[in-house]
């Protein structure tokens, strides 16, 4: 077909170049009176039969194109029929299928007559250059094409060079129809409703106007609402009002922070979503999930749950309130000590790289087990230490108190029993624990955290206890020991004490950091209760002359890519422990007009490290997500394996181009 085409072609080009150079010859022999051509008489005579014969010779040129083309056609309409049926005309206009024949280099040799109704002329076009998706498109992977406003599915096979456009314009209307208007369902709560409304409930003038607040954005994005609880609405809307509310970026958030910039307590809303399921029971249980880890997380924000994929965060630019219930505390530390108390043994573990706060809430909670005669063991690696803490350790206790109160990771799986609670202190990811594969085996896993909960969790813990609004988990601990119902009182040994007033001046950088509050101060009286020395526990965190020396050298390297934002970063041989990147952290937040700082560095060989500060006005935790990383409002930290510091740099530096407005705090 290919060869006959071509054929065609080059004897209509050899003819009309014949034809164009015999009238040139003749117009120059005349010209130029060659032959006496001016004097003959019967000149224009010979000139009309010439011009006859050309005529003659080019009609016979066009039948013969003609013939030959319509015999290509039929031969192409042979080879479809052969392929599809024999009542292939009928096939296509009941299927809405089109068909296109290409030569090896995809030039469309002829197409179908369903192209011809809906005016799509391709004929003589590169069918890649027309539509480039096809360029997917086999026997076995169809490709949607759009062709004047119609959707095509379209299927290439190669032997025969035939593409095969089958019209889906009525059934992706309809996929598109049901994908906006699937079922969405969520919950919206007021985070602090009870400390906003006081004894006035719905008297108050400020839960008025954030309730006419929600109730007006919803009507707005045609949202259902019911409220089944006085803190708390139920919403249903489709998937269309939900991204609708998605590019807004949930303002209702924004609008109640209004609402609220000249109260003493603030509202603020947590809101969570949940879409493409089609069930709507499990649709409820992956909003209840949503709404739980937005106030996990501190609340005022939103968090959407997207069957099978990652959750998405709107918000949370203000930092969680402090609530000093101290009713609230009592319940949780009598449910957290009855777990103790009915369990045959204790399994405590911090994260890896074990700080003062990690390793003095678990001194905390042994103190608890202890009081109930329960068999513990602190899961501590020296290895996985840091330097401050491993001397801490050391130097608090002999070596037979760590023999008899420590166990190495791998054998923390031989004292696994049936009954066995294992208890998780100053972390909640399980990828980020010294021994995960404790977690897969516990049957009973309880999670005491201070940070904001990140997407990845302890699976199915029978008890947590996260409060972002804390400094440390060492704080918690402290609070959970001195309002619980025991009678007598849990005893914390002085040495321990001391240990978890050192991890609070760590965690708070003396009382400096903005998550610092009452709550901190009364946790530090409830440890000097106890006998907490506030001389060796800052010992325990004094600074060598060479980490000295490097927290200085690192700082030099300052570098401000923003207003109020600078970052450092260590030199690439240097390998650095995590507590002192922080502290090179807390030393950039001393210095005036700094926001939020971001110190990077190698602790380990394959280990870069991103440590994160900022006054409050950043939430340096959302920057830190984007990095795959996490942790507090002010306080977060981000690690990259097998990653140079230069690349860490340029992720650091994208992420702050594309998210730092959305993470600075809304003004007040």
């Amino acid at each position: 077909m290919n060869k006959e085409l071509k054929s065609l072609r080059l004897t209509t080009f050899i003819v009309a170049i014949i034809e164009i150079a015999t009238i040139t010859l003749f117009c120059f022999a005349y010209y130029y009176d060659f032959f006496g051509l001016k004097s003959f008489d019967s000149l224009p005579l010979y000139l009309v039969i010439v011009l006859g014969v050309l005529l003659i010779i080019d009609l016979l040129l066009i039948w013969i194109s003609l013939f030959k083309f319509n015999k290509i056609r039929r031969s192409s309409d042979l080879i479809a029929a052969d392929l599809i049926g024999t009542d292939i005309q009928e096939a296509y206009n009941f299927g809405m299928i089109g068909l296109a024949v290409c030569n090896d280099d995809g030039v469309v040799l002829w197409t179908s007559e369903l192209f011809k109704e809906r005016q799509i002329d391709i004929i003589d076009t590169n069918i890649l250059e027309w539509q480039p998706l096809l360029k997917d498109a086999t026997s076995d992977n169809v490709v949607r094409v759009e062709v004047h406003s119609r959707n095509y599915e379209v299927k290439f096979l190669p032997e025969a060079g035939l593409y095969i456009f089958k019209d889906i314009t009525e059934f992706y209307t309809l996929d598109e129809y049901a994908k906006d208007h699937a079922l969405v369902i969520g919950i919206i709560m007021i985070d602090n409703y009870s400390d906003v409304s006081g004894t006035a409930d719905d008297t108050n003038d400020v839960i008025s106007k954030v309730r006419n607040a929600i109730f007006d954005y919803a009507k707005e994005y045609h949202v259902l609402l019911r409220r089944y609880r006085n803190d708390a609405y139920f919403a249903i809307c489709d998937y269309q009002s939900l991204e609708k509310m998605e590019q807004d970026k949930f303002s209702l958030l924004e609008k109640v922070h209004r609402i609220g910039e000249k109260e003493d307590t603030p509202p603020t809303l947590s809101i969570g979503f949940a879409h493409e399921f089609p069930d709507a029971n499990k649709l409820n249980e992956m909003a209840t999930s949503a709404i739980d880890i937005a106030m996990s997380r501190g609340g005022d924000q939103v968090v959407v749950s997207k069957y099978g994929e990652e959750l998405a965060f709107f918000g949370g630019k203000t930092e969680a309130q402090e609530a000093r219930n101290k009713v609230k505390v009592r319940v949780l530390a009598d449910s957290i000590f009855s777990l103790i108390k009915n369990s045959k043994n204790i399994i405590i573990m911090g994260h890896t790289q074990t700080d003062m706060d990690a390793f003095g809430a678990c001194l905390g909670i042994a103190s608890i087990a202890k009081y109930f005669e329960k068999d513990c063991y602190i899961v501590y690696d020296a290895k996985l230490t840091e330097r401050k803490t491993r001397g801490a350790v050391t130097s608090a206790f002999s070596r037979e108190e760590i023999s008899k109160l420590t166990v190495s990771p791998n054998d923390a799986l031989d004292k696994l029993k049936t009954n066995t609670l294992v208890v998780v202190v100053d972390v909640h990811r399980p990828s980020m624990t010294l021994a995960p594969k404790l977690l897969d085996k516990a049957t009973k896993v309880l999670v005491i955290d201070h940070h904001r909960r990140a997407e990845e969790f302890i699976e199915n813990p029978i008890f947590s206890y996260i409060e972002p609004s804390a400094s440390s988990s060492c704080e918690l601990i402290a609070e959970l020991i001195r309002y619980s119902g025991c009678n007598p009182r849990v005893v914390i040994p002085s040495t321990y004490a001391t240990i978890m007033l050192s991890g609070i001046f760590m965690d708070t950088n003396y009382y400096k950091a903005k998550s610092c509050g009452i709550r901190t101060f009364e946790a530090s009286m409830i440890l000097k209760e106890y006998g907490a020395d506030n001389s060796t526990a800052d010992d325990y965190l004094k600074d060598e002359f060479e980490e000295y020396s490097l927290i200085t050298r690192i700082i030099s390297t300052m570098k401000t890519p923003y207003y109020g934002v600078v970052y450092c970063k260590a030199e690439d041989d240097d390998i650095i422990e995590q507590a002192t990147i922080a502290k090179v952290a807390n030393q950039c937040m001393q210095m005036k007009g700094v926001n939020a700082c971001f110190v990077i560095g190698n602790t380990g060989e394959k280990e870069t490290r991103i440590s994160c500060r900022s006054d409050g006005t950043v939430n340096v935790q959302l920057l830190a997500e984007k990095m795959n990383g996490g942790g507090h409002f002010t306080a977060s930290a981000s690690l990259f394996k097998n990653s140079s510091i230069e690349n860490v740099e340029s992720r650091l530096l994208e992420v702050l181009a594309e998210y730092l407005n959305d993470a600075r705090k809304a003004p007040r």
